[in-house]
């Protein structure tokens, strides 16, 4: 009788989530690098993915992630419809596609992953096959290779905190006949957007946007993919100096863009200058409060 207590009593631990399996090992120490990249990311010589984006080297290996960017974190986006007759209409993760042959109808199912740390790197992919469980670790893989460095800064000028909570300036992106464009807004309004779009833009580090959609919005993938396309423009539009601290402008984590900030002295601000833009911009804001 005491041992099968025992027994139920491990069963019922194991049942409320406590850790019944063994540790995983550091993927560092498995890991077995291929490509060039891959070595010089596990000897050490290679610590930082903005090296690797700024210099515009392709990822092939998902490991090189995982290693620079150990605080990552995964979603599924609901780009699939639920079929049946309690279920119809439901979203879910996974797409499912039938293909008539000799044999039959092929079932395929397609999902579509998002990575990002939170903090300035987001990532995309979108992984296919016949069973679920490979559909979504090929999404995983994709969504690490496809890793995108992104600007954000406070380019509403109801808010001018200089803060990286927003975007720095307004984004458009298209796929197919979506099209979805973002603005700038001032802190604390939130991301009002599409849900599924909202999952990017958090994990992209993005808390406060103002969107404008256009087209077929109800398909899914499209607008993911137009989301995405209008995220890649933040770091390939170009900007002035004097922009990155009037803005300002992170480019990816907020720690290490920090350090390659440009100072007042270095980008030609006279402090006389200084007072006068912050004494306008309070000017600006006391308007719009007495306005309202």
């Amino acid at each position: 009788m005491v041992n099968n207590k025992k027994s139920k009593r491990k069963s019922e631990d194991n049942r409320r989530g406590r850790p019944n399996q063994k540790p995983q090992p550091d993927v560092k120490e498995t890991w077995k690098p291929k490509t060039v990249l891959g070595k010089k990311v596990k000897a050490g010589e290679v610590t930082d993915i903005k090296q690797i984006l700024d210099r515009g080297e392709p990822i092939v290996e998902p490991e090189i992630v995982e290693v620079l960017l150990p605080n990552l974190q995964s979603d599924l986006l609901l780009i699939g419809q639920s079929k049946g007759k309690f279920g119809g209409g439901r979203r879910r993760a996974f797409r499912q596609t039938q293909k008539k042959t000799k044999e039959g109808n092929v079932i395929s199912f397609a999902t579509l992953a998002v990575v990002g740390n939170n903090d300035g790197y987001v990532g995309l992919g979108l992984g296919k096959s016949k069973e679920t469980i490979p559909a979504r670790e090929k999404a995983f893989r994709q969504s690490k290779l496809n890793m995108i460095k992104i600007a954000r800064g406070c380019g509403s000028w109801q808010c001018a905190c200089k803060t990286p909570h927003s975007i720095p300036f307004a984004v458009h992106g298209k796929c197919g006949s979506t099209e979805i464009t973002l603005l700038p807004a001032p802190k604390g309004t939130g991301l009002c957007v599409e849900k599924e779009c909202q999952k990017v833009l958090r994990l992209a580090g993005v808390k406060d946007v103002w969107s404008r959609t256009k087209g077929q919005t109800r398909i899914k993938l499209n607008l993911i993919h137009a989301l995405f396309e209008a995220l890649k423009q933040l770091i390939s539009t170009k900007s002035l100096p004097a922009h990155l601290q009037e803005l300002g402008i992170v480019e990816g984590s907020i720690g290490t863009a920090e350090k390659t900030m440009p100072s007042e002295e270095e980008l030609g601000i006279e402090p006389e200058q200084k007072e006068k833009k912050e004494a306008e911009k309070t000017e600006i804001k006391r308007k719009t409060k007495s306005e309202k």
